[in-house]
């Protein structure tokens, strides 16, 4: 990779409004690279902000913007709920009025782990259509606007998809997580075969166990290290390893990569 090689491109990454987070550090690493990012989050009121990011004055995806314009790359916020059609085309809408195009789409939009994790016959309808609407009609939504703007304009682009180790093996007590990160790999495949022709590579990332809010409910005491114990590599990863990678995909260097699901896990899950 190349230094400032995504100059004059504009990425969306969704689900970027949090400190640690793969969706900030995806943001970080193309602004790195050159982009301008589009960052979008829930908008989440700051009494639900974890102790650190209260201490850092932490701001949800206006902090996540000014990382950004740290790196030399234009910034734009916006609160999205991905599973509203209606916002999601006003988010592309606002995309392409303030920055002019979209080239890349990191669709890295997802529910909350720990409120859908439970036994199948305790998991409520409510629940596990809630973990499908935000990972899973958000992604096709985002992709399908964003998709258009890039064929329409005919210049190719780059879509990344969020999955998890999740989408490769089930587990126990994840029945809703394990269908929407299985669902986002087929969906990875089915739109890689169809936007193809038109130069835009799709691609699908799968974390294994990454230190991030998100997994702040495993603790970081005894379960965390059995979890670093599963791996080849005998540790978690981190939000910025994750990020780096995306922004890779969206490299010339990753030019002749589509259709894949990467796993990205310490050598937890080895499963193609």
């Amino acid at each position: 990779m190349s230094e400032k090689e995504l100059q004059g491109k504009v990425a969306i990454v969704t689900g970027a409004g949090r400190l640690r987070g793969i969706g900030r550090a995806a943001s970080v690493a193309l602004a790195k690279l050159g982009a301008d990012v589009v960052v979008t989050g829930t908008g989440r009121s700051p009494d639900r902000y974890p102790d650190d990011e209260k201490a850092a004055g932490w701001h949800d995806v206006e902090s996540t913007a000014e990382q950004v314009r740290a790196e030399g790359g234009r910034a734009l916020p916006l609160v999205v709920d991905v599973s509203d059609p209606a916002e999601v085309q006003s988010m592309v809408d606002r995309t392409l009025e303030e920055l002019g195009r979209i080239d890349i789409l990191v669709n890295n939009a997802a529910y909350a782990m720990e409120p859908a994790l439970g036994p199948l016959i305790e998991v409520s309808p409510e629940m596990f259509q809630r973990v499908q609407d935000v990972k899973v009609k958000g992604t096709f939504l985002c992709s399908q606007s964003a998709a258009r703007t890039m064929i329409d304009r005919g210049e190719g682009g780059k879509i990344i998809n969020l999955s998890s180790a999740a989408g490769k093996r089930g587990t126990a007590n994840t029945l809703a997580y394990n269908a929407a990160c299985f669902a986002l790999i087929g969906m990875t495949q089915s739109m890689a075969r169809e936007l193809g022709p038109h130069g835009i590579n799709v691609n699908c990332v799968c974390p294994g166990t990454t230190a991030t809010s998100r997994t702040d409910f495993y603790g970081r005491d005894e379960f965390w290290n059995q979890r670093a114990a599963g791996t080849a590599l005998g540790r978690n990863g981190t939000d910025d390893e994750v990020g780096a990678f995306i922004a890779y995909l969206c490299t010339e260097a990753s030019s002749w990569i589509t259709g894949q699901s990467i796993n990205i896990n310490g050598g937890t899950v080895m499963e193609h």
